[in-house]
C-alpha cells in the first residue's frame, strides 16, 4: 500500500477530511506533528510516496528551507506539498518556498482535485526512481500477454497443474514467475546484443558507477572475470596475476593458452590475506619474473584483487599510474559499494580519471554487498575497447536465456545507490560497523580473563579506510609499504584467544571454528573462519537487530565456554558426527586439543613459509588441463606429491585461493605448502566435524587424501 505522510501542528476540519478521503482511495496516511517524527518516518519507511504539510507548520517555523533540505538529503525525489486551508489566513512568503515543493490552497480545490495533483506527482516520482529495464519488465508483466515461447512454465501456469508445482508457485509468488520470460520478447531488447531496455540499463549503470561502459553479468563475477581475461590476453601472451586470485581466474588460466606470472602477496600469522608489495609492480621485478618463466614475454594485462577477502584496499591511483601494462583488471567482487562513499576515494578501479593508452576494468559482485539476486554481477570499464570483439568474449560465457529477475535486480541495485538515499545506506553501514567494532573492543579491554578482540588500529575515532602503516604492529604483516594498503571499516575481523598480534602462539587458545559453529547453530552465519579469526560483513542489509544478535551470540559462547559445558550441549551438530568420541568431552578440552595440533605444527611460521615460496611452474595451467583431458593423470597420496606435477588446483576453503596450481610442482624448497595441507588434514581426521574443505584433494576411505598428478 502506498503511504503518505500528513504533517500538521493542529488537526483541522480540512486535515481530517483530506486524510479520510485519501484513506478511502487506498492510501495509508501517517499523521505527525513533530519535525523529528517526520524525518524519522521518511528515513525508515521507504513506502512513503509523498509528504503533505499544512500551512501551520510554516507559520510555526516548522516548515522551512532547512526542513526541505533535510527531507531532500534523505530522498531528493520525494514529492512535497504545502497545503493552505481557509482556517489559516497567513500570507505565504514565496521566496521561502523551495522549487521542489508544490503549493496548494486546499480550500479552493476539491479533495478529488488535490488527490489528482498528488497522484500525478507520485506517478512522476515512481517513474523517476524506476530504472529503464525494470520499468519495461514491470510494464510487460502488467500487460499479461499470452506467449508461445520459452520458458515452458508460461508465467507460472504450468506449475499450477501439479501439486508440488503449486507449492513452488505459492512459495516464489506470481510476479517472480511472470517476469521469468524469454529472450524472444522483443520489446525488452537483448542482453547479448545490448539493445533496447538492456542497453539503457547498462548506460544507467555505467553512469552510476563512474564507468565509460558497463556490462550486466547474470552468472556471477566468476563469469565476469573470465570475460575480461578472454578479451584482454590473447593466446601465447603473458598475464600478471594476483596469487591470491579467486579460483575463477585459475579457471581462466586453464581455459586459455596463456602464460601466467604471479604477483606474490603477503600474509600474516592469522592467515589474513595481505596485499601485493609495491615492489612487485616495478619493471625490474617483472623483468626478473619473465626471465625465470618459460615462454613468458612482457605482460599485456594484470589482475589484482581489490579489496582482498579480508577487506584490504590498495592505493589504486598509484598502481594505475605505475604498473606498465596495457590494461589492469581489479577484481572487486566484494566491494560494489565503493563509488558511493568518499572514504574509498583513490582506492577503486573506477575512481579517478582515465589514463591515456590504458584500460581499467573492475568486476563487482552486485549481489554480495548490495541488494541484488545471487549471481548478479557487473563489468565496469574505463578506457577504449573494441566493443564488437569484447562482446564475442561476453557471449562465450553468457546464457542465451538470461534470468530477467537477475538482470533487473542488478539495475535496481544501481538505482538504489543513485541518489542520496543510497549514499545514506552506505554511510549507515559504515557507522554501524564502526559502532560494532568499538563495542566489541570495549568489552575486550574491560574483560578480566578473555574476550574477542578486533583486528584494527588502536584509534578508530576517525571514520575512514585505515592505513596499514609500517611502524604499527596491530596488522601483523612483516613488511608493509606506506600509503599502500587500507582497511575497510565494514569488513570486521574478530580475533579469538590463542595467537598474539606478533604472531606467537600462546599456551592455550580457542580456535575460531568452535565459535563459528556455535553461532551457526544459533542462526548467525559468519562469512569466513580462519584459525583464530572470524570475518563479519556489515552490508546495507545488516540492521541493529542483527548486529545485537551477533554480540549476544558471542557473549553466550563466552559464558558457556567458561562453564566448560559438554560438546554435545554447546555444539550438538559436532557431537552428532561422532557421539562416542565426544560423549564426555567438554568444550575447553576440544578447544585445547585443536589448539595443541596447531601449536605442534607451529601454524604462524608455517603460514608465512607456505605462502612465501611458490611451487615450481613446470607447465602452464592450460597444458596441464589438456593433459588431464587426455587421461594423462593418476592418483597420488597427498603426502607423496613432492616432485610430482599437480593436475588440478589445490584450494583450501576458507579462504578459497589456490595453494597449488595445475602444472605446478611442490619441491623441497616449497615443502611448507605440503605441511600446511597435512596439518589441515590431520585436524579433520582427529576431530570429526572439523575437516577443511580442500578442493583438489579427495578423502579416501582410510582417512588419507589423494590428489591427481600429471603422467606425461
Amino acid at each position: 500500500m502506498k503511504t503518505i505522510v500528513m504533517g500538521y501542528n493542529k488537526a483541522t476540519y480540512h486535515t481530517k477530511s483530506l486524510t479520510h478521503y485519501l484513506q478511502q482511495q487506498n492510501y495509508q496516511v501517517l499523521e505527525v506533528c513533530l519535525r523529528s517524527e517526520l524525518l524519522n518516518l521518511i528515513k525508515n519507511n521507504t513506502r512513503i510516496v509523498s509528504v503533505l504539510l499544512n500551512m501551520d507548520f510554516f507559520n510555526d517555523d516548522f516548515f522551512s528551507q532547512e526542513l526541505v533540505k533535510k527531507i531532500n538529503m534523505i530522498n531528493e525525489n520525494l514529492p512535497i506539498f504545502l497545503l493552505k486551508n481557509s482556517e489559516n489566513d497567513e500570507e505565504l512568503d514565496f521566496e521561502s518556498l523551495e522549487n521542489s515543493v508544490q503549493y496548494v490552497e486546499s480550500n479552493l480545490y476539491s479533495e478529488q482535485d488535490i488527490l489528482h495533483k498528488i497522484e500525478k506527482a507520485v506517478e512522476n516520482y515512481l517513474n523517476k526512481i524506476t530504472p529503464p529495464l525494470t520499468k519495461a519488465l514491470f510494464r510487460y508483466v502488467d500487460e499479461s500477454k499470452y506467449t508461445f515461447c520459452t520458458p515452458g512454465h508460461m508465467g507460472g501456469t504450468a506449475f499450477q497443474k501439479s501439486p508440488i508445482g503449486t507449492i513452488f508457485y505459492d512459495f516464489f509468488g506470481e510476479n517472480t514467475l511472470k517476469s521469468d520470460i524469454s529472450i524472444s520478447v522483443g520489446e525488452l531488447g537483448s542482453l547479448l546484443d545490448h539493445s533496447g531496455p538492456h542497453a539503457e540499463a547498462e548506460k544507467y549503470i555505467a553512469k552510476t558507477f563512474n564507468a565509460d561502459r558497463s556490462y550486466i553479468i547474470t552468472n556471477g563475477t566468476s563469469t565476469a572475470n573470465k570475460v575480461v581475461g578472454m578479451y584482454s590476453v590473447p593466446a601465447g601472451k603473458t598475464v600478471l596475476i594476483d596469487r591470491n586470485c579467486h579460483k575463477s581466474l585459475t579457471h581462466l588460466l586453464m581455459m586459455s593458452d596463456i602464460v601466467p606470472i604471479y604477483f606474490k602477496p603477503t600474509r600474516n600469522a592469522y592467515g589474513l590475506l595481505g596485499g601485493i608489495p609495491q615492489s612487485e609492480f616495478t619493471d625490474d621485478v617483472i623483468k626478473q619474473k619473465i626471465a625465470t618463466t618459460k615462454n613468458a614475454s612482457w605482460p599485456v594485462h594484470a589482475v589484482i584483487t581489490n579489496s582482498t577477502y579480508d577487506g584490504l584496499f590498495y592505493n589504486t591511483d598509484k598502481i594505475k599510474r605505475n604498473l606498465n601494462v596495457k590494461s589492469i583488471h581489479f577484481d572487486s567482487a566484494w566491494v560494489p559499494y565503493t563509488n558511493f562513499s568518499p572514504i574509498y576515494r583513490g582506492k577503486t578501479g573506477m575512481g579517478g580519471v582515465q589514463l591515456p593508452n590504458k584500460v581499467i576494468y573492475e568486476t563487482q559482485s552486485t549481489h554480495k554487498l548490495l541488494a541484488a539476486f545471487s549471481q548478479a554481477s557487473m563489468i565496469h570499464i574505463k578506457g577504449k575497447i573494441d566493443e564488437d570483439v569484447f562482446n564475442e568474449a561476453y557471449m562465450m560465457h553468457t546464457s542465451t536465456s538470461p534470468n530477467y529477475g537477475i538482470v533487473a535486480s542488478t539495475e535496481v541495485a544501481a538505482a538504489m545507490m543513485n541518489d542520496n538515499m543510497g549514499k545514506r545506506l552506505i554511510q549507515d553501514s559504515i557507522e554501524r560497523a564502526v559502532k560494532l567494532r568499538k563495542l566489541i573492543r570495549q568489552s575486550y579491554l574491560a574483560s578480566d580473563d578473555w574476550y574477542f578482540n578486533v583486528w584494527q588500529p588502536e584509534n578508530i575515532d576517525c571514520t575512514e579506510c585505515w592505513e596499514l602503516e609500517p611502524n604499527q604492529s596491530w596488522h601483523g604483516f612483516k613488511h608493509i609499504d606506506s600509503e599502500h594498503m587500507y582497511l575497510d571499516p565494514i569488513k570486521v575481523t574478530l580475533l579469538t584467544p590463542g595467537l598474539s598480534k606478533e604472531g606467537q602462539l600462546q599456551e592455550t587458545g580457542i580456535p575460531a571454528v568452535l565459535v563459528s559453529k556455535f553461532l551457526d547453530s544459533k542462526g548467525i552465519i559468519i562469512e569466513k573462519t580462519g584459525p583464530y579469526n572470524l570475518l563479519v560483513l556489515i552490508s546495507i542489509g545488516v540492521d541493529d537487530t542483527k548486529a545485537i544478535s551477533l554480540v549476544q551470540g558471542l557473549n553466550e559462547f563466552k559464558a558457556l565456554y567458561d562453564q566448560n559445558v559438554l560438546v554435545k550441549d554447546i555444539l550438538p551438530e559436532v557431537y552428532a558426527e561422532s557421539p562416542g568420541f565426544y560423549e564426555n568431552m567438554g568444550i575447553q578440552a576440544l578447544a585445547q586439543g585443536i589448539h595443541q595440533l596447531i601449536y605442534k605444527h607451529n601454524l604462524p611460521e608455517l603460514m608465512y613459509k607456505a605462502f612465501d615460496i611458490l611451487p615450481k611452474m613446470v607447465m602452464t595451467p592450460n597444458k596441464a588441463f589438456q593433459l588431464e583431458l587426455n587421461g594423462s593423470v593418476q592418483d597420488c597420496y597427498i603426502e607423496d606429491m613432492i616432485g610430482k606435477i599437480n593436475a588440478n588446483m589445490i584450494l583450501p576453503y576458507p579462504p578459497g585461493v589456490p595453494l597449488v596450481m595445475p602444472g605446478e610442482m611442490i619441491t623441497e624448497e616449497s615443502r611448507p605448502i605440503l605441511e600446511f595441507l597435512l596439518m589441515l588434514c590431520e585436524i579433520g581426521t582427529h576431530y570429526p566435524g572439523f575437516a577443511t574443505d580442500i578442493h583438489g584433494a579427495y578423502k579416501q576411505d582410510d582417512g588419507r587424501y589423494k590428489v591427481k598428478i600429471i603422467v606425461e
